[in-house]
């Protein structure tokens, strides 16, 4: 089906949803309005409606008219805000100082509530969807939480779906991936520990902040000079921290960054080298070094098949000319990534068309989600469980 006549003709129900949410944006785990909100809405639309995955999180339950396939899929849509502050000005900005609605889960949210009611008014398919709304997805894994406090194995999927709003792409397109779609990331921090002195007399020190200048240098060697060019691999240094005077030597400096890969072994594999290099470089230099990681989210890689039928049904909707097969992945992460390792699916990108112009970039304070696309979102999400879980004639 193309945009669905039936959800086109609540886009206006949609829109002030959405803005509601925007206007009220909320932190990882602290999402209590909007999933209040969203469970308000299911259980309106007359879903079962289960709380406090994740502590936030929500799942809408939801089976077709079929004839009892015992097929289930699930659903996600990510529901928190980032802590920044919004530049908008219009009557829907941000109430709360410092909170604000970047990356437009927003729309993700309202997107698939406007697909469960239609589903709830229609039942046209064979099994059950699950609708599970994620808290926490920035930078602090509200999908791991659900996860291991039971999401699969309450609410049994055989696969799994999300999507995520897409400025870079025009409005009306849909980007599908047949593997990678973003990396894997995480943080290290380094501790190099030399010993201080006048910096005239540099003779009688150990300089941390010498031996931090090799170990930047020789980091780009992990990618340039270690990784296959058809990998992909990013090691970025964002942080020195070392001193407080001109004339003086410290005794220790602080670097911190992040490391990006699509491969899991790639990712071991540079993990290791960068502490080798770490280790020997100061070694060699008279000082000492200790490199801690933080693990981050793993790549958000889909399966072929499932990454298929997402293209298919991104056909039925925007028509085969809109839709990107395999385009570039990004080295943003995405914590839908803990999902796909527990079941086989596919993570989307919806064409966004940065209808502000640059500002309206992701993570930016004039980003605003498009309200066109919310009935495409909407629509693809409907098609797709009508086309994986279909009602025999």
């Amino acid at each position: 089906m193309p945009i669905n006549n039936r959800i086109a003709a609540f886009q206006d129900d949609m829109t002030a949803w959405r803005r509601d949410i925007h206007a009220h944006p909320e932190l990882g785990f602290e999402e209590n309005r909007t999933s209040d909100l969203v469970a308000a809405k299911l259980a309106e639309f007359g879903i079962a409606v289960h709380r406090g995955l994740a502590g936030t999180g929500v799942v809408g339950t939801l089976t077709g008219l079929g004839t009892g396939s015992g097929r289930a899929i699930g659903l996600r849509a990510d529901m928190d805000a980032l802590p920044m502050p919004e530049a908008n000005e219009f009557d829907y900005a941000s109430r709360h100082p410092g909170k604000m609605h970047a990356c437009g889960h927003d729309g993700h949210t309202t997107m698939l509530l406007g697909a469960a009611r239609y589903l709830a008014e229609t039942r046209n398919f064979d099994g059950t969807v699950h609708f599970i709304f994620q808290p926490a997805e920035e930078g602090q894994g509200g999908g791991l939480r659900m996860i291991q406090e039971g999401l699969f194995q309450q609410f049994d999927c055989e696969q799994i779906y999300g999507l995520h709003n897409w400025p870079e792409l025009p409005a009306g397109q849909i980007a599908v991936h047949p593997g990678p779609v973003m990396a894997a990331a995480n943080q290290f921090e380094i501790t190099v520990t030399g010993h201080g002195a006048h910096a005239a007399m540099p003779h009688r020190s150990i300089d941390p902040v010498l031996v931090s200048a090799h170990i930047i240098t020789a980091a780009q060697s992990l990618v340039s000079r270690g990784t296959d060019p058809a990998d992909s691999a990013v090691v970025s240094i964002t942080v020195v921290d070392a001193g407080t005077a001109a004339n003086v030597i410290p005794d220790s400096a602080t670097l911190r960054g992040t490391m990006r890969t699509f491969s899991e072994a790639t990712h071991r594999r540079i993990q290791e080298q960068f502490a080798r290099l770490v280790s020997s470089i100061a070694e060699g230099l008279g000082a000492q070094a200790v490199l801690n990681f933080r693990p981050g989210y793993p790549a958000t890689v889909n399966s072929e098949p499932e990454a298929r039928v997402a293209a298919s049904v991104a056909a039925k909707v925007v028509g085969q000319e809109n839709v990107v097969w395999a385009p570039a992945p990004t080295m943003a992460a995405e914590d839908f990534g803990y999902m796909l390792k527990e079941r086989p699916g596919a993570y989307i990108w919806l064409g966004h068309g940065g209808h502000g112009g640059p500002g309206c970039r992701l993570h930016n304070p004039h980003y605003d989600f498009n309200d066109a696309i919310l009935t495409t979102g909407a629509s693809y999400w409907a098609s797709l469980v009508e086309t994986i879980l279909p009602r025999s004639a």
